[in-house]
């Protein structure tokens, strides 16, 4: 029997309607398993934060979330320092972000509102930000050029 060009194609697709959803499996998983979770120290205060160091991670941020814990955050590696950006979609509470150089120096802090597509820019090449509730650098009074330590070598 001669396989016809229309049979190969009809194979092909439904091989790949098969595929789908073991694709889609691994985004899901990449976006919902737990975070690697570690110490960091701002200044003389130490922060619980969240690592997220690949796309899906970084993509994700705190999207979603309703709550975070007092003295919790989330830090973001980016793969090459440069004047990174963030924003709030999907992201129902308020929070700061600090940008920080690859020596662990706070470039610039800014505050963010819940639910807007306003960008917030580091203020010089940033390696990493953390996110935490809002006006938590301020009540602890930090500020641009105080150190971070603690932060993942690549």
């Amino acid at each position: 029997m001669r396989v016809l060009p229309f049979d190969r194609l009809a194979a092909a697709l439904v091989l790949a309607a098969l595929a789908l959803p073991t694709f889609a499996q691994d985004k899901a998983e990449k976006l919902t398993a737990p975070l690697k979770t570690i110490s960091v120290k701002i200044g003389a205060h130490p922060l619980k934060v969240e690592v997220a160091d690949n796309d899906a991670a970084r993509s994700r941020g705190l999207m979603f979330r309703q709550a975070m814990g007092k003295n919790d955050g989330m830090l973001f590696v980016f793969a090459d320092p440069g004047y990174h950006s963030m924003w709030m979609m999907n992201t129902y509470i308020p929070l700061s972000v600090a940008f920080i150089d690859e020596g662990g120096t706070i470039l610039n802090i800014l505050d963010m509102t819940p639910k807007t597509e306003d960008t917030h820019t580091a203020a010089g090449p940033a390696r990493y930000a953390i996110e935490t509730n809002q006006g938590w650098f301020a009540e602890r009074k930090l500020k641009a050029g105080d150190k971070v330590t603690g932060l993942p070598k690549s």
